[in-house]
Parts: C-alpha cells; structure tokens; sequence
C-alpha cells in the first residue's frame, strides 16, 4: 500500500524470499535451497484494509503452491524488458525470517551469528522482519544511488503510519489513509507556498504603463525597424484610439478582436483596448482562417481592430459580421479625440475585470478561450521586473506570437519597467532562422524564447554574450543543454495559461540531470495531490494544482 501510493501505481510486485523446504523430508538437509517468489499484488478499485489483507492473503497462498518453479525460469516465461540498472520483475524485496537465529554449542566450538549488519543490497528496497518476543523488527536496506537517508526514513514513517490506521480500522479504504505527519503535511502544503509578495494590487496592468509614462515620457518604448515610439507618444496614441473605442460602445469585460501584424499599431491597439475598459482577443494573421473563425465565433466580440494583413486573413464574410476599426497607417478617424488618460474608475474598470481573452492551442480538443484579469497580469509583471530587471532602462523583445500568452509577459513587463521593447522586423515573420540572428544582435538584458527556439539558440551558439537571462518555457524541455554559457542564466517556466502565463519558475544549471520547473512564483500556490485530491507524501508521484 505504501509503494502504490509513493509510486502512483495501482499495480504492484513484490519479491519475497521462500525457503523452498516444504518437505518434511528435506527440513533437515543442508544446502542452499532458497527461491525467489513474485508477487503482483493488485491494489485497483480503493479495496479496504480488510479486502487488501485478503488479496494479498490469496496471492501469497497461490505463489507458495508454486515455490518449487525457479525464479530464474519464470524470468525466462515472462520475458519482460531487461535493463543493467535494476532487476528484472520487482525492485523491492520483503523477507520474513522466521527461522530461530541463535548460539550453536559444538564439540570444542562455540558459534554465534556475526550480526546483522551489511553493506550491500540487492534491490532497491529491502525490508527485513522478524518477530522479538512481542515486537516485530527489522532493517530497512536501501540502494545509496537511488536514496538518501532522510528519503527512507520518511518512507518508514509512512509505513508505521499505515500500520497503526490499518489495526485501528480494518473497513477503511486503504488509498486514503493519511501517511502525512502534521510536520510534512504543514511543508508541504503551507512552507513550499510561502510565496506571498506585495504587488499593486490596486492597479490595472495599463495604469502600471501610465506611471511609467509620467516618469519617463521621453524614454523610448517601441522600436519596429525604421519607427520608434517615446512612452509619451505611445501613451498619446492609445489614448486617442481608447476615447474612439469608448465612443463605440467598448465595456468593462466585453471583448474587442484585435487581429494586426507585430508593428508599433498593434501594441497601440493593444493598449487602447485596456484603457476602454475592455478585454482584447489576440487573433494572429499567420493562423489558418478556419482558426480565427472559430474563436471569433466562440468569443462573439462585436468590435474588430484590424490592419490589412489582418483583414485579409479574416476574410470578407468574417469581417461583415463586425464593426471593424482600421490600424493602417495613416487610417486614424480617431487623431482628434483626447490624448488624456481615460479614468479607469469612471469607466467602472478594477483589476478584477478582464484584461484579455487568449485561445488554447486546442490540443486536447476545442479551442477554448481563457479568461485572464488584470490582477493576474500586474502580478506577473510586478514579478518579472524584481526578479529579472531590477534595473530599468534595458531592452526587450517581443517574439511570441500575440496570440499565445507569453506575449502578454513579453509586452507588459517591459512597458511597465521603462524598458525599450523591439519587435522582430517583418522579414522574420515565420522564420525562425532569422528571428534568431536578429534576436542575437539585441542588446539584451533578460529575454524569452519558446523553449525549441533557446535549445536551438543555444546549439548554434545564437545567444548574445552579454545576456543575462534567458527564459524559456511554452514547451517541455527534453533534457537541460549541456553547454551554457557564461555568464547566462538558464530560466525554465512552467505554467497554464488559466494561471497567466507563469505559475513556476526555476534555474537550469548543466549538471541537472532531470529538467525541472521550479518553485511557485510570487503569489501562487502548487500542489501535488493524489486521485482523492489529498497531498501526496514528499517525493512520490501527484497531479499538478
């Protein structure tokens, strides 16, 4: 029950030792008559102590009928994949010794056994035991390249945990007896979560940008090949493009399409969104049209921003069905109306509304459309900057694609944090090869590629020797690189985009033998929990919360 439980399996086989002299006549000849039995015991269908004591009762009974088989030969039946590091049919051993171990008195000779220490193991686990006067006791022997102390200790602790449940009660189901100590259980649940951390909560992710443009109005923000924009040009812009919005209808909460080629306009368009109040739906141009007519169709927004890559992706059937605002240069109805920041308050706008609406890639079915708010963004970005970019004034970039949800932490933690953001010339659109020769020649401080892009930005040496941080994330990582080069700093970031963008970040160091994905990040909680939603012991198989 332990194992099943440590292993997230519910199909188990134990090794167990038989004497192998079930003949009264053999009881008495020396000789080494011992064989090894197998037994697959079945943990499936949440039985009761009860039951399982049974199961394991008919299973022991049934192996023993069939000692005399060598173990040798039954590996030999089965056939099962053979591997170096562990050995075949189980890894874990219990033996029952209950043969009398004491002094011999011979002729001349006095014996006595040498003790019961050892130093090596067979398995990964062995478990002896015996029973002393009115105790059961024994050893716990452990294969060192696998273990640590701490490690089988803990497991010692859950199985005299499973022990004392079981006699206390035979009709409980065995799957959800507490292994836990109070001790692990508060580490688990509660000091591995400590992440609380002060952010503007008060604040929508736009409002950030506006202090930042009051600071530095005349630092530049944007930079697309030939164009670049100051924040108080960028600021200037949105705000004019929000009061047209505004004037149109925008809302709190309502989503507005916006479907433009990476350019100064889009982000324009992107902020002027924020500041209506409503939540922008990013929809790529490089996606196939029956993609952006499934989102528009499930998003059902009544108002479309669009250049005219955009609306020649949408088509002129999608397009009918929408008010479209147009983004092209020099299309701007709007550059008469106010430059003023339009009052968030006013509009009924908090940082519980939405600040946008992103679509799953549709890998487990149906595209469906996530619903962020404002809170979860500020809270990523507050994060991003006293983490990456404690020092403002440094350069950023955007390479993910508007429409996945890495571009939202791309995007808003450099405009929120004076930094310049530069965007991928037009002649790297879908080409990876080039985004990553321009994105070399950056002067970078911290950046995110897609996971793919960095392993291959890395193999071909593509990394700028002056970048500090290179985040990756969007996919798994395979297996960490065995070069990085100094004095980079690999970042590995694992999150859904229900949980925006990031919900556990990590270091990448090349001796790591297993990728992994870090700790919480700043005001977020993980859990591994089993298949009753209770917090799996240190160490052993869950699902991810």
């Amino acid at each position: 029950a332990v194992l099943s439980r440590l292993s997230g399996q519910d199909d188990v086989v134990i090794g167990v030792p038989s004497a192998n002299r079930g003949r009264g006549e053999i009881e008495e000849l020396i000789g080494f008559f011992v064989n090894t039995l197998a037994l697959r015991l079945d943990l499936s269908g949440e039985p009761s102590v009860s039951e399982l004591l049974e199961r394991t009762r008919r299973t022991a009974l049934a192996a023993q009928e069939h000692q005399d088989l060598p173990f040798e030969q039954v590996v030999e039946i089965v056939q099962p994949p053979r591997h170096l590091d562990h050995t075949p049919l189980f890894q874990v051993m219990l033996a029952w010794q209950n043969n009398a171990v004491g002094s011999l008195d011979l002729p001349g000779l006095s014996v006595e056994a040498a003790g019961e220490g050892y130093d090596q193991v067979k398995f990964d686990l062995e478990l002896s035991l015996c029973e002393r006067g009115e105790e059961i006791a024994g050893t716990f022997g452990y294969a060192t390249a696998l273990f640590d102390q701490a490690t089988i200790e803990r497991q010692r602790g859950y199985l005299l945990a499973l022990l004392r449940a079981m006699v206390a009660d035979a009709g409980q189901p065995v799957g959800r007896i507490e292994l836990l100590s109070p001790e692990e259980r508060t580490y688990l649940l509660e000091e591995l979560n400590r992440t609380d951390a002060d952010y503007p909560s008060d604040l929508c992710i736009h409002e950030l940008f506006e202090q930042q443009v009051r600071r530095t109005p005349e630092a530049v923000a944007v930079v697309h090949e030939d164009e670049a924009l100051s924040y108080g040009e960028l600021n200037a812009r949105a705000n004019r493009l929000a009061h047209h919005l505004i004037a149109l209808g925008v809302k709190p909460d309502q989503p507005v399409a916006i479907c433009v080629e990476r350019s100064p306009a889009m982000v324009v368009g992107l902020l002027a969104i924020l500041k209506a109040g409503g939540a922008y739906v990013p929809l790529d141009p490089a996606y196939p049209g029956s993609r952006l007519n499934q989102v528009l169709a499930d998003a059902a927004p009544k108002l479309l921003l669009a250049d005219a890559a955009g609306r020649a992706a949408l088509g002129a059937e999608a397009l009918a069905s929408l008010t479209a605002v147009d983004l092209s240069d020099g299309a701007r109805p709007w550059a008469d109306q106010g430059a003023d920041d339009p009052d968030p308050r006013a509009l009924g706008l908090t940082p519980r509304q939405l600040a946008y609406i992103i679509y799953t890639s549709g890998s487990t079915g149906t595209p469906k459309g996530v619903m962020v708010e404002h809170r979860g963004v500020v809270n990523l970005t507050a994060w991003h900057v006293q983490t990456f970019c404690p020092q403002p004034e440094t350069c950023c970039t955007l390479t993910a694609a508007v429409a996945f949800d890495a571009s939202t932490w791309e995007l808003w933690s450099a405009l929120c944090n004076r930094s310049t953001l530069l965007l991928p010339p037009r002649a790297a659109a879908g080409d990876s090869s080039r985004l990553l020769q321009w994105w070399r020649d950056q002067p970078l401080d911290a950046a995110f590629l897609a996971t793919p892009l960095a392993i291959t930005a890395l193999q071909d040496e593509l990394v700028n020797p002056k970048l500090g941080h290179l985040l990756i994330g969007g996919d798994r990582l395979q297996r960490v690189p065995s070069r990085i080069p100094s004095p980079l700093k690999l970042i590995n970031n694992y999150g859904p985009t229900e949980v925006t963008v990031v919900a556990t970040s990590g270091r990448l160091l090349s001796d790591n033998a297993v990728p992994h994905i870090g700790r919480p990040i700043a005001n977020t909680r993980i859990y591994l929990l089993d298949a009753h939603g209770a917090p799996v012991p240190f160490g052993a198989v869950g699902e991810l919360y």
